[in-house]
């Protein structure tokens, strides 16, 4: 991304959370890259966080044991496992996720679900009521345009 894109990239792991995250804060037009351990205890409220990206739903990891126990004994109850343990999990994800975003009531950008299941599977509408009432589109043209607004009333 380093040779895509003409502005400063942070990434975790090259530096301190702390220090990252501040960095971020402090210069507007800088991207910080990380995973998911970004989701909690980052506060960025204001013009520097316009656009968080979610790459995939954050379901729990298949082998994980205790969400498959978890699972196994809500369908040996005769509930849905997969919705109300999987799904469940991943909907707080999202929410989390998108937080990062709206911090404070003059906050504004996009937040981008790159997963098209969110849209395609059954479950995404019980996914996306998890999340802040957005305005959804898919067209390509729409969010860049409504980045760079967001970027120029920053600037000016």
């Amino acid at each position: 991304m380093r040779q895509r894109l003409d502005m400063d990239i942070l990434c975790q792991g090259e530096s301190t959370m702390a220090a990252l995250v501040k960095q971020f804060a402090d210069e507007p037009d800088t991207c910080l890259f990380g995973t998911m351990s970004l989701w909690q205890g980052v506060d960025v409220p204001g013009g520097s966080c316009r656009l968080v990206i979610i790459d995939r739903i954050p379901f729990p990891r298949p082998d994980d044991p205790l969400m498959t126990a978890r699972s196994r004994a809500v369908a040996q109850s005769g509930g849905n496992g997969f919705m109300a343990v999987s799904a469940t999990h991943a909907a707080i994800r999202l929410a989390q996720g998108a937080g990062r975003l709206i911090r404070s009531t003059g906050d504004k950008g996009v937040v981008a679900v790159l997963d098209s299941r969110l849209s395609t599977e059954r479950y995404g509408g019980f996914l996306r009521a998890a999340l802040p009432p957005f305005w959804a589109t898919t067209d390509r043209t729409v969010v860049r345009g409504v980045l760079e607004r967001l970027g120029s009333a920053r600037k000016a």
